[in-house]
Order: C-alpha cells, then sequence, then structure tokens
C-alpha cells in the first residue's frame, strides 16, 4: 500500500512538472527533448521528446533567434540519420519526418532552400533513408490542402511560394525514388531477399503517399511532366502497390481546368488519366463479363477506387476528351458497364458519374423546361436544339437510345431492395446484388432510390417516348404474370417499386414547366398512345385485395399531370376509385383487421392528389362526384373521415375554378357541419364543465364527429384561399378593398365553439380538475409511447397508414370511428388530435384578414388558451405558441394590439419566464430539467426520463425565443431608426433621442417595452438565455437583443438604457464563455460592440462592466478605446472587441475559444495501408508522467543549462 501510494505521489509531482516545462525556457525545453529522443531511451520516451520537440517549433519557434532556427534544423536533419536502420520503428522515423516538416513549416523560405539539396542527397543514401525523405516531403505541403488557422497569411502563402518553386526538384526526386525503388523491390523479391525487398518496398509506398500529397495542388501539367501520372499508371499494375496508386488517381481526377494558357497541357495530361484508368477498365469488364467467378474479392475492391477515379473524372473533366469521339465514346459504353454490373459498389459509384453528367446536360440545355421535345422516328432532341449550346447537345447525343433504355431498365430493376424480395426472385436475377441494408457507406435506401430516380427524370426529360414505352412494358409484363392471381408477395414488391418508376415518368413528361411534347403533335400523340394504353390495363384489372387496391390507387394517383393534358381520361379514372372504394368492406368488426380500412382512405386521398395534378380537367366531373359521395353517405357507406378527405378533395377542385367556386364548394360542405357545430346542446352538455368532457369520452360516434369536425376546418382553411392566376377580379368588391377570403364569413360560427372545446381540454391537467378524472383518462393524457419514442431520438416507430400527421411529428389514426369502446389509446388520439387540430384552426383563422379579430372577443380566447397556462405541459405550451400565438402576432392589426397583444402574451410570458427559469435552474445544479410532461410517467430507465426532460425543456426555450425573434421581426417593427455601421466616426446625437412611445405603434418590440407587465418577464428571459446551454435558443432570441439595444440607443428611456449598458452588456458577455454559444459568437460581438460604442458616453456601466473582468486594466481599456476611434469600419470595431474580451477574461469565453484550432500534424502514428508489411509501432503515445520524470532527471544533472551546451551543433 506504501508502495502505491508513492508511485502515485512520484506520478502527481511528475503530471505538475510537467505542463510547466511546456511553458518554461524554451533552451532548455530543447536541449532536454533532443537527449530523449537519442536510442539510449525506450521508444515511448522518445516518442514523446519528438511530441515535444514539435510542440516548440509550433507554439515558441519565435522566441528562437534566425542562428538558433538553423541550429535547431541542421540537429533534427542529423536525427533522420540516426533514424535511418532497419530495425527502427515506423513511428518513430515518422516522428522524426514530421519535425523536420514541421520546421520547415514554421521557417523561413531560406531554410527550406538550404535543407532541401541535403535531403535529396540523403535520399540516394539508400532504400531507409529514401523512405525518410519521402515521409518529410509528405508532411510538408499539408498546411496548403488543410486549412490551418496557425499557417493563414504570409506564413502559408510563402510556404506554398517555396513549395511551388521546388516542384522541379521534389517531383523527379519522387519520380526517380518511385522508379528506382519499385525496380529495386522486384528484383530482390525475385532473388528471394525478402527483407531487403520490404524496405524497398516500404520506400514506394511512402513515396506514393508523398506524391498524393502533391497531387491536389501541384500543377497538373507538372505531375504529367515529370513523370509522375505516368509512374502512378505503371504501378496500377501491382498488386502490392496499385491501391496507394489508386489514391493519386482519385486526388487528381477532380482538379478544376486552369483558365490561363497552361489549359491546353492540362487536358493532355487529363487525357492521358482517362486512356490509363479505362485499360485498367476495359480489361476488368471483359473479364467480369465473361466468366465473373475468377474475379477475386480483392480485385473487386481495387476496381471500385478505379470506378471511383473514372466517375470523378467524367464529372469534373469530360470536356478534356469531349474532342476525340472515339475516345469518348469508349468512357461512356465502360461507365454504362459499371453502371450494369452485377456488383452494387460499381453500378453505385457509375451512378453517380451519370447523375452528374445529366444533370448539367439537362440543366444548361434547359431541356426539363422543354421536355419530350423528341423527333417522331427516334425521339431525340434534335427538334428542340434551338436553345442548346453546341458542345452540350454533342455530349447528350452520345445519350442516344440504347444508352437510355439499358439506364431505364437497370434503374427499374434496382428499385427492388432485396429485403423485400423473395428467395426466388433473387435466384432469377442471377448475380445481380440489389441494395441491401447490410452494405456500407453508401447511405440509406431510401437516398440511393432518390438518385436513381433523379436519373430517372432526367433521361425521362431527354427521352420521353423511350422512357414511356419502357416503363408501360415493363408493367404490363408484371400485371399480366401469370401466377396471378393471387399476386405473389414478390410481385407486389415490384408493382411498388415501378409504381415510383411511372410516378417520376409521367411527372417530367407530362408536369414539365415548358409545353409538353415541345409542342410537336405527332410526338403527343405518340406519348398519349402509350400511356393510355397501360391506363387502360390498369383500369381493367380486378383487384379485390386490400393491398391490391391500394398499389393500384397508387397507380392511378400517377396518371394525374397525363390527365391534365389528356382530360378525356379523367372520368374513366373517378369511376374506377369509386369502383375501388365500395369494392372494400365498409365496417370491419375485427379491429385487427385494418388492410382495408387503410385502403379505403388511401383510395379517398387518390382524389386529393390527382384533383391537384390533373387541373381544370377534374372540373367536368365534379357534380357527379358530389353526386356519388351524396349516394354514398345516404346508404351509410362513407365514413365521416372518409367524406373529409372527399371534400379535401373538392377544395383542392375548386381552388383551380377561382373565388366563387371555392366559396359555394365551401357552403356545401360546412353547412351540415354548421347545423350541429353551432347548437348550445352539445356545448351545455359536455363543455360547460369537466364532467361533460369525461362523459364525451365515453360516447364514441359523437366524439369522433367532433374530431372530425374539427380537422375538416384545418383542411378547409389550408385548402381555400386564392390560387395564382385564378383570382378573379370582377368578385373584387368595388373600390380598393382586398378579396374577402372564402373562409371569411364561417369564422364567426366556427371558432367560438371550438375555444369552448379547447378551453375544456386545457381544464383537464389543472391539479383539481385532474384529481377527480377516472384512471383511463388520466392514463390518456399521459405523454405518449409514440412521443417518447421521438423524444429519445429513436426514430419514431412505423405508424398506421391512415394516420394523420401532427405539427409535432406524432400521428392520430383516422381510421378508429369503427370501434364501439374508446381505449386509452383512442382517448388519447382524440384529445391530441382536436388540440393540434384546433390550434392550427385558430392561426389559420388569423391569416385570412382581419375577419378572425372582429368575430372573437379577446376574453374569450384568454380565457380558452391561458386560463390554465400554469397547468399546461411544456409540449403543449409549444404547440400553442408555434401554432396560435406566433401567426396571431404576425397578423394582429396595430389598432389592436394593445387590446389583443397585452392581454394574451402578459400569462404566457409571466409563466413561460417562470416555469423556464426553474426548469433550467433544476437542470444545470441537479442535472434534471423536472417538467411537469413526465410526472407519473413509467419509463424503462431514470436515463430515459432525463433525455426526455431535457428534449422538452430545450423545444419550448426554443420555441419561447422564437416567439420573441418573430416580435422582433423586421415586419413588426418597421417604424425603427437603423444605426449607421460607421462607429464612432457617427455617434447618437442626445438631442435627436424620441421617447419610447413614440415607436410604440409602429415597433412591437417598443410596444412591449413600454408596457412592464410584458417587458418585465420577456427582459428577465433574455438575459437567463445567455446562461443556459443552448446555442440554437441564443441564436434566436440575439435579434430581439438587437432591436432592444437599438431602442436602447435610439431613444431616452432611462430605465431602457441603464438594462442594456449593465445587464444585458454582462449577460452577453456570460453567454461567450459557453462553447454552446460559439455558433452565434460573432453576433454576440457584435451586439457587445454595438452597446459600447453606442452607449458607453451616454452611461458609465459598460466601461464598468469591462473593468469588472478579471483579467483586464485600465490601461487596457482605453487602448481599446484608442483603437476604436482610428476606425469607422464595424468589422474593424467587432475584431477590436473580440480581441479585448479575449484579453479581459483570460482566454475564458469559450465560444471564441472553440473558432480556434491548434495545428497538429494529422496521421503521425497512422500505418499507411500497404500490402507490403513493414515494421510496425507497438508505442502506447498516452502517458506523458514518464516522460516528465526524465526530464526532471535531466534537468538536475544538466544544472538547468541552455540547450547550446547540451547540443555539439550549439
Amino acid at each position: 500500500m506504501a508502495v502505491a501510494t508513492r508511485e502515485w505521489e512520484i506520478r502527481g509531482a511528475c503530471l505538475i512538472f510537467h505542463q510547466p516545462i511546456k511553458t518554461g525556457d524554451v533552451r532548455v525545453l530543447a536541449s532536454s527533448s533532443f537527449l530523449l529522443v537519442k536510442k539510449d531511451w525506450s521508444s515511448e520516451i522518445r516518442l514523446q521528446a519528438f511530441k515535444m520537440l514539435q510542440h516548440l517549433v509550433r507554439l515558441r519557434w519565435e522566441e528562437l533567434s534566425p542562428t538558433e532556427h538553423r541550429h535547431f534544423a541542421n540537429v533534427a536533419v542529423e536525427l533522420m540519420s540516426g533514424s535511418a536502420y532497419c530495425s527502427e520503428e515506423w513511428a518513430l522515423k515518422s516522428q522524426t519526418a514530421a519535425l523536420v516538416a514541421e520546421i520547415v513549416r514554421r521557417g523561413e523560405l531560406s531554410l527550406w532552400q538550404e535543407l532541401l539539396p541535403s535531403l535529396i542527397s540523403f535520399s540516394s543514401k539508400g532504400p531507409i533513408q529514401a523512405e525518410l525523405v519521402s515521409m518529410t516531403l509528405r508532411w510538408l505541403p499539408e498546411d496548403i490542402t488543410v486549412h490551418n488557422e496557425d499557417l493563414e497569411g504570409d506564413r502559408r502563402r510563402l510556404l506554398l511560394r517555396g513549395l511551388t518553386q521546388s516542384l522541379p526538384d521534389i517531383l523527379p526526386l519522387l519520380y526517380t525514388l518511385l522508379e528506382k525503388h519499385f525496380g529495386a523491390a522486384l528484383n530482390e523479391a525475385g532473388r528471394q531477399q525478402f527483407d531487403i525487398a520490404k524496405q524497398h518496398a516500404a520506400t514506394v509506398i511512402a513515396t506514393l503517399n508523398a506524391i498524393n500529397a502533391y497531387a491536389e495542388w501541384a500543377p497538373v501539367s507538372d505531375l504529367a511532366k515529370f513523370g509522375i501520372i505516368h509512374g502512378c499508371g505503371i504501378l496500377l499494375s501491382s498488386p502490392d502497390f496499385r491501391l496507394h496508386a489508386c489514391e493519386f488517381f482519385k486526388l487528381v481526377s477532380p482538379r478544376k481546368r486552369p483558365v490561363d494558357s497552361s489549359a491546353p497541357e492540362f487536358d493532355a495530361a487529363m487525357s492521358s488519366i482517362f486512356q490509363i484508368l479505362m485499360n485498367i477498365s476495359r480489361g476488368f469488364l471483359y473479364r467480369s463479363t465473361s466468366n465473373p467467378g475468377i474475379i477475386e474479392e480483392n480485385e473487386f475492391e481495387f476496381t471500385e477506387y478505379i470506378c471511383e477515379s473514372m466517375v470523378s473524372l467524367g464529372s469534373s473533366n469530360l470536356p478534356c476528351i469531349a474532342g476525340d469521339s472515339t475516345v469518348l465514346s469508349l468512357y461512356l459504353q465502360q461507365m454504362l458497364g459499371f453502371f450494369r454490373h452485377y456488383k452494387f459498389a460499381l453500378h453505385f459509384q457509375s451512378l453517380l458519374f451519370w447523375l452528374a453528367l445529366m444533370r448539367d446536360l439537362m440543366s444548361k440545355a434547359k431541356v426539363p423546361h422543354n421536355v419530350g421535345g423528341e423527333t417522331p422516328a427516334t425521339g431525340s432532341l434534335g427538334s428542340s436544339s434551338g436553345q442548346v449550346d453546341k458542345e452540350k447537345k454533342k455530349l447528350l447525343d452520345y445519350v442516344n437510345d440504347d444508352t437510355s433504355g439499358a439506364i431505364l431498365d437497370i434503374s427499374f430493376l434496382r428499385l427492388l431492395k432485396k429485403e423485400k424480395a423473395l428467395p426466388e426472385t433473387i435466384v432469377s436475377l442471377g448475380t445481380v446484388e440489389l441494395w441491401s441494408d447490410d452494405f456500407e457507406g453508401k447511405g440509406e435506401f431510401s437516398q440511393y432510390r432518390s438518385k436513381l430516380l433523379e436519373l430517372v427524370r432526367f433521361v425521362a426529360a431527354n427521352k420521353p417516348i423511350i422512357a414511356g414505352r419502357i416503363v408501360t412494358e415493363r408493367i404490363i409484363s408484371i400485371i399480366k404474370n401469370p401466377l396471378l392471381p393471387p399476386m405473389p408477395a414478390q410481385d407486389l414488391a415490384l408493382m411498388e417499386s415501378m409504381q415510383l418508376a411511372l410516378e417520376n415518368v409521367v411527372n417530367t413528361v407530362f408536369d414539365g414547366l415548358g409545353e409538353f411534347g415541345g409542342g410537336n403533335s405527332e410526338v403527343q400523340l405518340t406519348l398519349c398512345n402509350i400511356f393510355d394504353g397501360l391506363l387502360q390495363q390498369l383500369l381493367a384489372l380486378k383487384w379485390s385485395e386490400p393491398v391490391l387496391v391500394e398499389v393500384l390507387g397508387r397507380y392511378l394517383d400517377a396518371f394525374g399531370p397525363f390527365m391534365k393534358y389528356f382530360p378525356n381520361a379523367a372520368g374513366s379514372v373517378i369511376t374506377k376509385l369509386f369502383e375501388l372504394l365500395t369494392s372494400l368492406p365498409f365496417a370491419i368488426k375485427d379491429p385487427s383487421t385494418n388492410s382495408a380500412r387503410h385502403a379505403r382512405l388511401h383510395i379517398c386521398s387518390s382524389f386529393i392528389r390527382i384533383a391537384k395534378a390533373a387541373d381544370k380537367s377534374i372540373l367536368p366531373h365534379m357534380k357527379g362526384i358530389a353526386d356519388t359521395m351524396a349516394y354514398l353517405q345516404r346508404e351509410g357507406c362513407l365514413l365521416r373521415g372518409e367524406h373529409n378527405i372527399l371534400g379535401e378533395a373538392f377544395l383542392v377542385m375548386a381552388s383551380a375554378a377561382g373565388i366563387q367556386q371555392q366559396q359555394e364548394v365551401l357552403l356545401w360542405l360546412l353547412e351540415p357541419l354548421s347545423q350541429q357545430w353551432i347548437q348550445a346542446e352539445w356545448q351545455n352538455n359536455y363543455l360547460s364543465e369537466p364532467s361533460g368532457l369525461v362523459r364525451l369520452c365515453t360516447e364514441t360516434s359523437f366524439m369522433w364527429s367532433i374530431f372530425h369536425t374539427v380537422t375538416f376546418f384545418e383542411k378547409a382553411l389550408k385548402r381555400s384561399g386564392y390560387r395564382k392566376g385564378n383570382l378573379n377580379l370582377q368578385s373584387c368588391s368595388i373600390g380598393n378593398s382586398a378579396v374577402l377570403h372564402p373562409m371569411a364569413s364561417h369564422l364567426s360560427w366556427m371558432l367560438p365553439p371550438l375555444l369552448k372545446l379547447l378551453r375544456a381540454i386545457h381544464s383537464l391537467w389543472s391539479p383539481p380538475v385532474f384529481q377527480m378524472l377516472p384512471s383511463e383518462l388520466k392514463a390518456a393524457m399521459m405523454i405518449s409511447n409514440v412521443e417518447q419514442t421521438s423524444l429519445l431520438g429513436e426514430g419514431v416507430p412505423k405508424t398506421s397508414k391512415s394516420a394523420s400527421t401532427s405539427a409535432d411529428g406524432s400521428q392520430t389514426d383516422l381510421s378508429k370511428e369503427g370501434n364501439t369502446e374508446p381505449n386509452e389509446n383512442d382517448i388519447r388520439n382524440w384529445l391530441k388530435g382536436v388540440r393540434d387540430s384546433g390550434y392550427n384552426v385558430l392561426g389559420l383563422s388569423t391569416t385570412v384578414g382581419n375577419a378572425f379579430f372582429k368575430c372573437l372577443d379577446i376574453h374569450s380566447v384568454v380565457v380558452a388558451l391561458m386560463e390554465n397556462i400554469q397547468s399546461m405541459e411544456f409540449r403543449h405550451i409549444r404547440q400553442l405558441v408555434h401554432l396560435v400565438v406566433v401567426p396571431l402576432i404576425k397578423t394582429c392589426p396595430v389598432d389592436l394590439w394593445e387590446a389583443w397583444l397585452e392581454t394574451l402574451l402578459q400569462p404566457l410570458f409571466l409563466h413561460s419566464q417562470q416555469a423556464l427559469s426553474s426548469s433550467w435552474s433544476s437542470m444545470l445544479h441537479e442535472s434534471r430539467a423536472k417538467v411537469p410532461d413526465t410526472t407519473g410517467m413509467v419509463a424503462s430507465s431514470d436515463l430515459k426520463v432525463e433525455v426526455m426532460e431535457e428534449k422538452l425543456l430545450r423545444d419550448l426555450t426554443r420555441e419561447i425565443c422564437a416567439l420573441l425573434s418573430a416580435i422582433a421581426s423586421p415586419a413588426l417593427n418597421t417604424g425603427l431608426p437603423s444605426l449607421e455601421q460607421s462607429g464612432h466616426a457617427n455617434r447618437i446625437d442626445v438631442s435627436s433621442l424620441q421617447e419610447l412611445d413614440i415607436y410604440s405603434q409602429s415597433s412591437m418590440v417598443s410596444f412591449l417595452m413600454k408596457r412592464k407587465g410584458l417587458a418585465l418577464p420577456v427582459l428577465q428571459m433574455c438575459l437567463e438565455v445567455f446562461t443556459w446551454t443552448d446555442g440554437e435558443a441564443v441564436t434566436k432570441v440575439s435579434s430581439f437583443c438587437a432591436t432592444v439595444i437599438l431602442l436602447a440607443i435610439s431613444t431616452n428611456n432611462v430605465e431602457l438604457r441603464q438594462f442594456v449598458a449593465r445587464d444585458l452588456f454582462s449577460a452577453v458577455i456570460h453567454g461567450l464563455t459557453l462553447e454552446s454559444n460559439a455558433v452565434i459568437s460573432a453576433d454576440l460581438v457584435g451586439l457587445c460592440r454595438e452597446i459600447f460604442v453606442y452607449l458607453c458616453d451616454r452611461d458609465p456601466a459598460p466601461r464598468q462592466v469591462l473593468l469588472s473582468l478579471p483579467a483586464i486594466t485600465p490601461q487596457d481599456l482605453q487602448a481599446f478605446e484608442e483603437a476604436l476611434t482610428k476606425t469607422s469600419s464595424p468589422k474593424e470595431q467587432k475584431q477590436h472587441m473580440k480581441s479585448l474580451l479575449l484579453l479581459a477574461t483570460g482566454n475564458k469565453l469559450k465560444a471564441l475559444a472553440g473558432q480556434k484550432s491548434v495545428n497538429v500534424i494529422t496521421n503521425m502514428s497512422a500505418r499507411p495501408r500497404s500490402s507490403v508489411g513493414a515494421p510496425g509501432s507497438t508505442v502506447e503515445e498516452g502517458d506523458t508522467l514518464g516522460l516528465a520524470a526524465i526530464f526532471i532527471h535531466i534537468l538536475l544533472e544538466a544544472g538547468e543549462r541552455p540547450f547550446q551546451s547540451l547540443s555539439p551543433k550549439f
């Protein structure tokens, strides 16, 4: 025990000593470190000593004189000689080379010029020496391509210039080393001298790593001129070195073409790279096609790297070979070969090329705006090539019918996911690898599929007839499968994947921004016949299984854009949809059998999608749809949820017809609802007291009737309004009055009962009411499992297809109205659905002109929304603010601010400030937010509860800050003056200051500041937000603070000025101490600058706040103010403020410190990949205590002599 205690005491003493030694005398540090890198010490100590020397060079180089710089460099170069033996560990050799590179990076240009000849000479002495030189050359240019604040400005430019000037020496040296040691490695291996061969191989790998460090920035013409491209191309044939050589081509392939006189040389170099990579690809594609079994896995890996380079090369530099039709054609054939390859990795790489190519060609040629412009014979782009640049047109011509057809065939095949296909399907595809969730580094299937479909759209835009024929033939071949019926599962998966293909092709061909078919009637007729043929096949299907009916409905949805140009098809599609709807069972006794209900809801929603896409083509059928709806309703064959969806489709149809048609449709849909909604009987029975709402939750039919009424109000508000181009000026009232919104006349009867309903729901959470509720209702009020999963970030579980998504991402099942007894989950869904839709109705109603504010009494609104604000849970307050309060304050007329805003916002701000302050204090001090939402909740672990509490707290904090940001928006503060961004030069004239009240009718922030009941909680929250660790909240509230600062500067309000000059200034500075605010730190420094520049002469507080900081002196402040007077640039003044704050706080401002990165040479001890095994390092790099103890020993022996006495060079 005593021994262990003694050991910890020694280690503690070493640790205490270790940090001060770094800041001690630089020469002592250098001397000690140079002693410790000698072979006499263990590998661990030597490794740490090298790091100490790098630390010295990186951070304390300026403390040495120029003469000492050269001595230091010479000693470091000598260390390379000492490391040049075969038993030296790779990590130590790497650190030695890195030290020399660090010296060059920190030194002058002349120092590099002096060292280069000695390095060249040293490299000729043997393979190990050559390896060390290559390592050094590899580390030198890292700061050219990797951002590094320590080498910004002149030093970085000097390094780039020095290395650029040295390229005629460096590149030939690297080529010579590559050629010499590659040949030597082969020769020695042939002579069975494997140890020597490994030394040469290690040199080849080090040289390739060095070459790769120059591939991103050295002129491509130089890389070709000095043989680098040729040498790396040769190594592609060597199994031991080809992966490293691939890295070179991967880096050089995306290089941008210069615009100066060196462009022809660049083109020639890139053309040679094309030839090198294509030669490799040609052999692989031939072998893998003719005999796939002979290809080994490592060759697939190598070819994937080659394909990746070819993709990069073609995506960036295809014009370099555009003049050679033979080479270009061969390249495109090879990329098509990769796209068609059975190995998914190769197909995936090629997909990126074809997508980039088609995106570029079609966007530059503007083809998507003129889709379908084909000649009748071939369907090529020729007839509309007037807009197309010649070079782009030439490249586009290579994407001919055969190429386009092959791309579409493969794309449609690969839309199928392996996990959804049965083994029989996979066997039928042969060696083709479908997408699998097991693939790594390819993202999600949805991301891959979206890329594939984007490519399909580009090809369809270029070749619409080809795309139409292929997708039609493929779908018909599936639906005519002799296995039907019943349809096997894999065919269902194929049908679902091909529906996406059809949808994208139809949208591209018929829904482009330009004229359909390029205005060519023959092309239009051809396309019409193709798609009409497929449509007739689909209409003839007699599928009755719910899953198949749903798939068929999706196929009919896809024809919406087609019907826009061929309206004759609309009638048969509508008839078929109603046929499918009525073929499904209306009521299902077993609640677990949901597929039929889901299918019915999907068919109903198909009317919405078709109405949106078909535009006016659907208008002649509105009466027929209405008659069918009425018939189904009379027969009791249409549920309320289904009726609502069809009603929403009607509103979409009406929006294409104009305001008058919308008003008629709304009257037809809403009048039956209003007759029940406005009745006092149900309001008195269920909404007059909490027990009434409890009774309502037991009466299933009426409960869901209320739900569907509220949700339809929401749909009506969302779908009604003015569609661009359909505003009928004749319907405007006389004069300049605005056109009345179609929903305006309905708000007066819709909203009052809704407010009563929301008030009743809110009351359930008040403690006296909650205690009297039945247990089932109490349980339904708890946070749901879906919401818990979302808060925990675990991904929302798959939900019902008939679910309606609310604003927070949770969902309410619309198919529950058929159940007889509501259970806990049904009540929870009902409460949440009515609350969210009710909030949305109120928020959307505020946008209907002034009708909302005219038809409601503010008292009824405040009672409904704020009466029980103190009992509301955080997630509910967030929804209320987001959906109701923010839209309301944005649309409230100025003349109603007095009546509405103060009454509505005061209880909200008071409660929010108190609740947030309490929860944040609890979280910061006790690590528990303690929000009301989780009270009584049963979770699988306390940790999960803590995570949910923090998420709920942060969400509400951000929403309240977003509300303040909205209040400070320019649109609500039009009357405020703007600060002239000229610093001290134009300080505000005190005589021009206004009363705060002057702005209260043109600035909502001024309106708030004038009323203490609103201002006090808001300003308190502003101060506290800067103490909370939430950068997003600070980002949102900073715009509000900026407006408050502007008011303090522009008005003569003493209280506001004192608050800003002292309290807000201190809070913003404190906010900069939190690393979480790094993202907004520049804006916070800007706020500090405005407060000081504009208020320091009117109030002593800004100077007092700065002088109270721990590390500032009066002289520092005086120097800062003098610096401010010398510039009128806000940018420069902000920089002065930033520097002062860092100085005054002793560099304690983490938000600012987080922006600065310390430069380190990366990959110092990581062994580069290699097929040739070179000795690795087993050194542990994490423990530095042993090194500190050695330092103590050395310094005691040396008597802390200067480092000149410890090194023969000094």
